[in-house]
């Protein structure tokens, strides 16, 4: 797999959801999905597969233990089995989720939309149930009611 195979799965993205300038795309490997910032990237030393980084939003102040726990336990009990990453990004304070995607004869502009939409439907609930929660439904959160975690 190389390069060549990563700028055609983002053009076949593009067809797929409609989006009209693909050589942008691939310029800066960056687009909006579902009010989500999302980076594509590829490299070499990993040459077979796709990352797609997704940008949750920012942590707000005096709440980054807690959501930083709630982030490794969904790390093992979630993502552990998508090959993908729940982060905290040191300098902006965004959690950011990084999904690796192998790109075999499987992976096609339509299984990408798919991995997006279902991405992008848990960084909703990111957003909605931690991240903007009220102080109330935080606590409840971060007190071990483990609800949370049928994302």
């Amino acid at each position: 797999m190389s390069r060549e195979r990563f700028v055609g799965l983002i053009h076949e993205i593009c067809d797929v959801v409609g989006l009209p300038d693909a050589e942008y795309i691939v310029e800066t490997q960056a687009l909006e999905i579902e009010g989500f910032d999302v980076r594509l990237d590829h490299h070499e030393n990993d040459a077979s597969s796709l990352y797609v980084c997704f940008h949750y939003g920012t942590v707000t102040a005096g709440r980054t233990l807690v959501v930083f726990r709630l982030m490794l336990e969904a790390n093992l009990l979630i993502y552990a089995q998508d090959q993908a990453q729940l982060c905290l990004d040191s300098d902006t304070g965004s959690i950011v989720l990084l999904v690796r995607v192998p790109m075999g004869d499987d992976v096609t502009g339509e299984y990408l939309a798919d991995v997006f939409a279902h991405y992008a439907e848990h960084g909703r609930y990111w957003q909605n149930n931690i991240l903007e929660s009220g102080d109330e439904m935080f606590e409840g959160i971060a007190s071990g009611n483990f609800m949370w975690l049928r994302a």
